[in-house]
């Protein structure tokens, strides 16, 4: 427990105190955010806010995770585990693929960076590459992820093989850093929101490491590769965005761009199918989803139709222009994520109490 401590303790330190130091190196190279034409007008008084604050979050996790192996360095058994690695390669790649974008925009002026196509690829080469390395180095019989489509835990019915699960594997990253990139809209929309999804695979996976089925062969037991690694990246990383979130709230200081909204993306999409629990991965990041459907819903009826659906999309942007100040918004979105997550570790402790016969 206290290296799950360490872990969330250094991931909030480090980026608070660093944060500033890259508001000011940023603003000094003028690495300032470019802001959407058609977008509401009072975001217009946001260009100039110095970007790629992502970064920080990225350094930040890494370090964290880091700190608290090397604080129980020499302890039997306690090492780096290939869970623990290949969630902090998905992270520091997808975060790459973000500051490419962030770094294009900053350099062209304007507010598209990579073209799709060159996303596509990039977001591709790093899941696949993912998802790949994660059905290998096994240990004790299992590798960091299965091939079988999860829920709570493994469905076996639904096993797709290794092609099908690396597929279906960069779909789900895939969509999900594209869910977080949409939802980072709003000063600290994006930051808090993951913070608070990141809380909850703290949960899931310690829960997992106490009821470990390698050390306690009970009903209901996890059958999850390093669940102790796991929650200590999750910690780092929810650490991080917490201490990022102190800057990020409104009135922003500094956004996280790309950078930060795909990393953290990748982040919970891998939390998710290295624990089992992809599935309930939609329940906790529900926020993610409706904002991810709300552009899917208005750019469809729009092209069916010539109709709009929404005032504006992602979702936010529709309820601002409906009268709602801005932190109105995030704060009724962080409360639609906390009910998200409450009932998705609802879920996940009732199936744990099915097996307890409770």
């Amino acid at each position: 427990m206290r290296s799950v401590l360490i872990a969330a303790g250094v991931g909030l330190i480090l980026s608070i105190l660093i944060t500033p130091l890259a508001i000011r190196l940023f603003r000094r190279q003028g690495m300032g955010q470019e802001i959407r034409d058609d977008g509401p007008e009072s975001h217009l008084s946001k260009k100039g806010t110095p970007t790629m604050g992502g970064t920080v979050i990225v350094g930040a996790t890494v370090v964290g995770y880091l700190v608290a192996h090397l604080a129980f360095i020499g302890n039997e058994g306690w090492g780096f585990s290939a869970t623990g690695l290949l969630l902090l390669f998905l992270m520091v790649g997808m975060g790459t693929v973000g500051f490419l974008d962030d770094y294009l925009k900053i350099r062209h002026r304007r507010s598209l960076g990579l073209n799709k196509t060159a996303k596509l690829v990039g977001q591709l080469l790093v899941g696949v590459t993912f998802a790949v390395l994660a059905i290998n180095f096994p240990s004790n019989g299992l590798t960091p992820a299965s091939t079988v489509v999860s829920y709570v835990r493994d469905i076996e019915p639904l096993a797709l093989g290794s092609i099908g699960f690396v597929i279906l594997a960069y779909l789900f990253i895939a969509g999900f850093s594209n869910a977080v990139n949409l939802t980072d809209g709003l000063d600290g929309l994006a930051a808090g929101s993951s913070a608070m999804v990141l809380a909850s695979y703290i949960v899931i996976s310690f829960w997992q490491f106490t009821h470990d089925c390698a050390t306690e062969l009970i009903d209901g037991c996890y059958q999850v590769r390093d669940p102790l690694d796991i929650t200590l990246v999750a910690a780092a990383g929810m650490g991080a965005c917490l201490g990022f979130l102190w800057w990020n709230t409104s009135p922003a200081r500094i956004f996280m761009g790309d950078t930060g909204s795909l990393a953290l993306g990748g982040l919970v999409s891998g939390l998710a199918i290295v624990t089992r629990t992809e599935l309930l991965l939609v329940v906790l990041g529900g926020l993610f989803v409706a904002v991810t459907l709300s552009v899917v819903i208005q750019v469809a009826f729009f092209r069916a139709t010539r109709r709009r659906v929404f005032r504006m999309a992602p979702l936010h942007h529709h309820f601002e222009l409906a009268g709602w100040t801005e932190n109105t918004v995030i704060v009724r979105f962080w409360l639609v994520t906390g009910m998200a997550v409450a009932f998705g570790l609802g879920l996940f402790y009732a199936d744990w109490l099915s097996f307890a016969g409770l």
